[in-house]
């Protein structure tokens, strides 16, 4: 990408990818960049599990009743967790390594799609990360919090419309303010 906000602007969610795999130099990319990411007072309290066994991310795209089908059809998934013994902002500290993936795997020229795993749950009932700790044999404190699934862009997405920005959305001084 030429900048960053040209990177804002075509991140887009991909659920089609297609059948190329990934090289180690590309997860090795990725990977760093999770590795990166800002953690409240740098605890780090996350962990990432690479899947890229199309056995595994046929089962993970079973962790929730509908939107994580196209989990299979990924050349990666990273499953990214974090241990809230370690972290009283384990969600926020994961939620931003997640979208570092993301950033960089558009900067990368690959598509990706977060899944949300906490507070969702299997066509079962079960909860998806109840699911996941049993496709994955998770240790028991660790919470999934997303699925970043990255591949080779399977279709077109256009860049993101700036006539389309909700200005009334951003308030200045005060709510309401003008």
């Amino acid at each position: 990408m030429e900048s960053f906000s040209e990177l804002i602007k075509t991140r887009r969610s991909m659920r089609k990818f297609t059948e190329e795999e990934l090289t180690q130099e590309q997860v090795v990319t990725l990977m760093k960049t999770a590795l990166m990411a800002p953690t409240s007072k740098r605890s780090n309290a996350w962990q990432f599990i690479v899947v890229d066994d199309k056995e595994t991310l046929k089962k993970l795209s079973f962790c929730k009743e509908q939107a994580s089908q196209f989990i299979a059809d990924a050349a990666l998934a990273v499953v990214v967790t974090a241990d809230p013994l370690a972290s009283d902002v384990w969600i926020e500290d994961a939620s931003i390594a997640s979208i570092y993936l993301q950033l960089q795997a558009e900067d990368m020229g690959l598509g990706s799609c977060w899944v949300q795993l906490r507070e969702r749950f299997t066509a079962s009932g079960m909860s998806s990360n109840e699911y996941v700790h049993e496709v994955l044999d998770m240790p028991l404190q660790l919470q999934a919090l997303s699925i970043i699934a990255i591949g080779h862009k399977g279709m077109e997405r256009k860049p993101f419309n700036e006539d389309n920005l909700q200005w009334e959305k951003i308030h200045l001084n005060k709510y309401g303010g003008k």
